[in-house]
C-alpha cells in the first residue's frame, strides 16, 4: 500500500523520540535528519523536503516543546500539522456552477494514468450527489478509449456522448454541450486524449477545446506510482494549459507516496481525489488530515466510517441490531456483513486504515481474503433453512456442505463452532448492535474485532 515504507520509517523515528523523557535540541535535529532521509526516499521533491524540515525544526526547537511534559508527542503533532499544511490543509471539492447551469469539466493526463476510468468514476460520484452528468468521448486516436468510456458510463448509469473517431475533439465537445443543454445534463465531463509523453500537438488540442468551450474546471489525472515524474507532469500541464485540481491514481499500489506530498506545494493546485483500485467505486475524496494520519501510522478511522456509511443500509443496520440483541443472528446476516466488507474494499483496505496496523507485519491479508472466500462458499452451500437456523447443523449436513463448498469438513466444523461462540458473545455485548448508518458500523466493526473465525 502507498506510504507503507515511509510510515514504517517515521514510526521508528518517533519511537526513539518518545522513548526519551526529555529532548535536547540535538535529539530533535537528529530525528528530523532521519525524517528528511525518509521523505527523500519516498520520492518527495528535495525543495519541498527542505522547506518542510525547516518549518518543523523552527517550531520543534522551542522552549515550550523541549521543556514540555511530552516533548516527543509534541514533535509528532508538529510533524502532523506540517504534513497536513503541505498537502493542502483542507479537503477540496470539484467546483461546480450553481443550480442547473452547465459545468464543463475537462479531464487531461498522460496515457496509462487511468484517465478514462477516472473520468467515469468522477461522473458516478457527481451523480450520487444529485447531478446529471454527461460523459464526452474526445479521445479520437484510440477507438478502445471510446468503447471503454461507453462501457464504464453504462455501469455508472451515466450517458456518453460520442461521435466516433472522424471528428475533431473541439467539434465533439461543442456538439456535446448542445446535447447537454437539450437533455438537461448539468455537468459535462470531457475525456480528452492521452499521449505517452507531453507533446505540442496534445497541448494545442487541449488549448483549442478551452478556447471554444467554457471549461469551468480542468482536472489532471496522474499516476502516483511514477513518483516525482507525476509532480513534473503536473507542473508542465499547469504551466501550459492551467489546471484546477489533480486526481492521483494507483495509490493502492506499491507507490512511495512522494507525489501526494509534493504536488500541492509545487503546483499550488489541490489533490481532489485518490484512486485506490480499478473498480469504479475505488475513488476516495482526498483529505490531507486523514492522509497525514495514515502516513504517521495513526490510522484513518473516519474514512472507514465513510466507507461503511456508503454501503450500510440504515434499515438493515437497525434490523441487524435487533437480531444481535435477541441472539437471532443467522448465516444470512453473516453473509450480508461479509458482502459489506467487500464493498468497503475488502479486509486489506479496512485494515490498512486501522491505527497501528502497519506494525503487524505477520498479518497475511491476502490469505485472509482467500479464507473469507472459503467461508462464503461454505455458507452458500447450505440450504436456505440451514442458513436461517444455525441450530440445524449435524454431521451429515456438515459433510454435504463441505462437499458442496469443496473444503475439508474441519473448516465447516470450525465455522459452525466459532459462529456459535460469536452468537454467545454478541448476546453478552449488546453495545455492538448499533443503529442508523454511522452506528451501523457497530455490528460490522464489532464482528471484525470480536470474531475468531479462520480469518
Amino acid at each position: 500500500m502507498a506510504f507503507e515504507s515511509l510510515a514504517d520509517k517515521l514510526q521508528n523515528v518517533f519511537k526513539n523520540l518518545t522513548g526519551k523523557g526529555r529532548l535536547s535540541e540535538s535529539d530533535v535535529k537528529a530525528g528530523l535528519k532521519e525524517v528528511k532521509m525518509a521523505l527523500l526516499e519516498a520520492d518527495v521533491s528535495f525543495k519541498v523536503v527542505k522547506q518542510f524540515i525547516n518549518s518543523v525544526q523552527e517550531r520543534a526547537i522551542g522552549t515550550d516543546v523541549l521543556n514540555g511534559l511530552n516533548p516527543g508527542q509534541m514533535v509528532i503533532k508538529i510533524v502532523n500539522d506540517e504534513l497536513v499544511k503541505l498537502m493542502g490543509s483542507e479537503m477540496t471539492e470539484i467546483a461546480l456552477k450553481p443550480g442547473n447551469e452547465i459545468t464543463v469539466i475537462m479531464m487531461a493526463g498522460l496515457q496509462g494514468a487511468g484517465k478514462t476510468t477516472t473520468t467515469a468514476k468522477i461522473a458516478g460520484k457527481l451523480k450520487a450527489k444529485g447531478k446529471n452528468p454527461l460523459l464526452v468521448a474526445c479521445d479520437v486516436y484510440r477507438p478502445a478509449a471510446i468503447e471503454q468510456l461507453q462501457k464504464n458510463g453504462e455501469k455508472q448509469g451515466v450517458p456518453v456522448f460520442a461521435m466516433g473517431t472522424n471528428h475533431k475533439p473541439v467539434n465533439i465537445a461543442k456538439a456535446a454541450l448542445e446535447h447537454a443543454a437539450k437533455n438537461g445534463n448539468n455537468v459535462v465531463i470531457i475525456d480528452t486524449a492521452g499521449r505517452l509523453h507531453i507533446d505540442e500537438a496534445m497541448m494545442d488540442e487541449l488549448v483549442e477545446i478551452k478556447e471554444n468551450v467554457d471549461v469551468y474546471q480542468t482536472l489532471l489525472v496522474v499516476d502516483a506510482m511514477t513518483g516525482q515524474d507525476a509532480v513534473n507532469v503536473a507542473s508542465m500541464f499547469n504551466d501550459k494549459i492551467g489546471i484546477d485540481g489533480v486526481v492521483l491514481t494507483k495509490m493502492d499500489g506499491d507507490t512511495r507516496g512522494g507525489a501526494a506530498l509534493s504536488i500541492k506545494a509545487v503546483t499550488g493546485k489541490p489533490i481532489l481525489y485518490v484512486g485506490m483500485g480499478e473498480k469504479l467505486s475505488d475513488l476516495e475524496q482526498f483529505y490531507p488530515d486523514r492522509m497525514a494520519s495514515r502516513i504517521l501510522g495513526m490510522g484513518d478511522v473516519l474514512s472507514i466510517i465513510d466507507k461503511a456509511s456508503a454501503v450500510i443500509d440504515e434499515e438493515k443496520a437497525k434490523e441487524l441490531g435487533r437480531k444481535i440483541k435477541k441472539a437471532e443472528f443467522d448465516y444470512n446476516d453473516f453473509l450480508d456483513q461479509m458482502n459489506q466488507i467487500k464493498k468497503m474494499g475488502g479486509m486489506a483496505s479496512i485494515m490498512s486504515m486501522m491505527p497501528g496496523m502497519g506494525q503487524l507485519k505477520g498479518l497475511d491479508l491476502d490469505e485472509n481474503e482467500k479464507t473469507m472466500g472459503r467461508v462464503e462458499a461454505i455458507i452458500l452451500s447450505m440450504t436456505a433453512e440451514e442458513r436461517r437456523n444455525p441450530d440445524l447443523m449435524n454431521p451429515s449436513r456438515k459433510k454435504r456442505i463441505a462437499q458442496g463448498a469443496g473444503v475439508d469438513i474441519a473448516e465447516v466444523n470450525r465455522l459452525v463452532k466459532q459462529f456459535g461462540d460469536m452468537k454467545k458473545l454478541m448476546k453478552q455485548l449488546p453495545g455492538m448492535a448499533g443503529g442508523g448508518k454511522r452506528k451501523g458500523l457497530g455490528g460490522l466493526g464489532g464482528m471484525l474485532g470480536k470474531m475468531k473465525l479462520p480469518f
